[in-house]
């Protein structure tokens, strides 16, 4: 309604590939039955057009929460979980793969150090091995975030000193302790 143009949605550029929906569960509750509609007819209209497209499209939903306890709860529609449910995947969290940490932290220091035009940097055997007990709540996606974090901030070589306090748990080891850390001022933050 009120479309003063057609254009092409992401299911119609997505024709003859694939379309990767990320966190399906955030799709609102009525809105689901579109996509229902789309993934059982196979066809879409674009916004303010009047024919129908075919569609040639493999499509692969993504969620953080179990969409079956999702359904029960009534906040995904059951017609639709079974629609997609096909091939389902279950990612293993990064903390059940630690042998893999090592290996992704080796390429994301050195995509990192070329991004950013630093020459290559390496780390520490105590920092290492601090990465891999973290327990990993982001997964991968926080991981590369810390490891870009350390890359950036750290020197030549990434040691314990450089792991950021959720990690390390400094800082919940000094309000623990009854202790704040200490103020700095704008000179010691920027030189730190």
């Amino acid at each position: 309604t009120g479309a003063e143009r057609m254009r092409q949605g992401a299911l119609e550029r997505a024709q003859g590939g694939t379309l990767f929906i990320d966190e399906l569960v955030d799709l609102r509750i009525d809105l689901q039955p579109r996509l229902l509609r789309v993934l059982e007819e196979r066809e879409v209209r674009r916004v303010g057009g009047n024919t129908a497209i075919k569609l040639d499209v493999r499509i692969i939903a993504a969620s953080r929460f179990d969409l079956w306890r999702e359904v029960q709860e009534k906040r995904f529609r059951e017609d639709l979980y079974f629609r997609l449910n096909v091939v389902p995947l279950k990612a293993i969290p990064l903390r059940e793969r630690k042998d893999d940490i090592p290996l992704l932290i080796d390429s994301f220091i050195r995509d990192c150090c070329a991004e950013n035009g630093f020459s290559p940097k390496s780390i520490s055997p105590e920092a290492l091995h601090s990465l891999v007990e973290y327990s990993w709540p982001g997964n991968v996606r926080e991981l590369r975030n810390v490891v870009e974090r350390m890359v950036v901030l750290a020197g030549e070589k990434i040691g314990a000193a450089d792991l950021p306090e959720e990690i390390t748990g400094r800082h919940e080891e000094s309000e623990a302790n009854g202790h704040a850390l200490a103020p700095q001022s704008l000179e010691q933050f920027k030189k730190k």
